[in-house]
């Protein structure tokens, strides 16, 4: 399957290293390395259980490549190679939806973010990414995954849940749900910024762990990558989906809660580096609304978590019994965390 698909591309698969590469659970990924004319790249299969329509992403990045390189030139930006048939997408029956990029020499990223200065410069780079595409046409990019940050409907399916999920498991977890319900204020917040003329749709990556930036050698950011998930959105998915990646020291995997805090230093950073990315771009409500911003997508997280847990994990899966209840928990308590922070956060800028 591979010798055809880099038949594609002009490869000779007798000349070319692959192994698999990176951290990524949704596309399969390998590094293609040609040790004769000492070239990479990385070849990707798009997974269609998710991207419905594959063709759909390839539209933007074409979209979006030829409008940075006609008004940004000077922006690194990482696009994918054209086959023999001048295609930027493969189709192969049977296989599915391939696509080759290059690996860009003396790059790398990191899949846990270890410093404030790490995290400062993945925000100034999804922050960058967004503010250099101010002018692009954002409604004529295509939506890759509908509602994929829509708090509204993730709450809507909770509840719906509740009334046909497994009722032993809906009995276990009573406080949580209680809980969640309390805080659905929080659901509130995030339908009167929808509704507010100051918050703009803007072309936002809505995957912003620390792993999409790509990093120099001296851990300075490059440009941002894996641009499966870039759509229309408000600038609250990317700020918002940082903090939620980065705030704790532990991933939502961990089942210790105790490890689970906030890190102030890894908030302004955050905060600091997206808004130099923007510049002068955000509204003095965007400005005000970035504490917002973290609850909205930890708290849409803890929902769609625990809301699988109690459908029988139907949507994610589960690596062990129990698993989702985990990680609703364990976004549980992030939220919670953040939340008794919120004067000290909110008084930071």
């Amino acid at each position: 399957m591979l010798q055809r698909v880099l038949s594609a591309y002009g490869l000779d698969i007798s000349s070319v290293e692959i192994k698999p590469f990176g951290s990524g659970l949704i596309n399969n990924t390998w590094r293609v390395e040609n040790k004769k004319e000492d070239t990479s790249f990385i070849l990707q299969r798009i997974n269609q259980h998710v991207f419905r329509v594959p063709e759909n992403i390839a539209f933007n990045i074409r979209m979006i490549g030829n409008y940075l390189s006609s008004h940004h030139p000077d922006y690194f930006f990482v696009r994918p190679l054209e086959t023999r048939n001048k295609e930027d997408l493969l189709f192969l029956e049977g296989e599915g939806y391939f696509r080759l990029t290059p690996f860009v020499k003396h790059s790398h990223t990191v899949d846990v973010v270890q410093t404030p200065d790490q995290a400062y410069e993945a925000a100034k780079q999804f922050g960058r990414f967004t503010h250099l595409l101010n002018g692009f046409p954002v409604n004529e990019l295509k939506v890759t995954i509908p509602d994929f940050h829509n708090l509204s409907l993730r709450y809507q399916q909770f509840l719906q849940i509740l009334d046909t999920g497994n009722p032993e498991r809906i009995a276990e977890c009573r406080d949580e749900i209680q809980w969640l319900k309390d805080q659905n204020y929080i659901l509130k917040r995030f339908e009167a910024m929808k509704e507010n003329p100051n918050f703009s749709i803007r072309v936002t990556h809505h995957d912003t762990k620390i792993s999409n930036v790509l990093l120099n050698e001296e851990d300075k950011g490059i440009c941002v990558i894996d641009l499966d998930t870039v759509m229309p959105g408000y600038f609250i998915s990317d700020v918002g989906d940082m903090m939620r990646t980065c705030l704790s020291p532990v991933s939502e995997e961990e089942k210790d809660f105790s490890k689970i805090q906030i890190r102030e230093a890894y908030y302004v950073a955050i905060v600091r580096g997206y808004m130099d990315g923007m510049e002068k771009e955000l509204s003095n409500d965007e400005r005000n609304a970035f504490f917002d911003a973290g609850t909205y997508l930890v708290y849409m997280q803890a929902i769609r978590f625990l809301a699988d847990h109690l459908n029988d994990d139907a949507y994610y899966g589960a690596k062990y019994e129990g698993h989702n209840y985990i990680r609703g928990t364990n976004q549980i308590v992030l939220l919670k965390r953040l939340l008794e922070q919120e004067t000290r956060l909110r008084s930071l800028f």
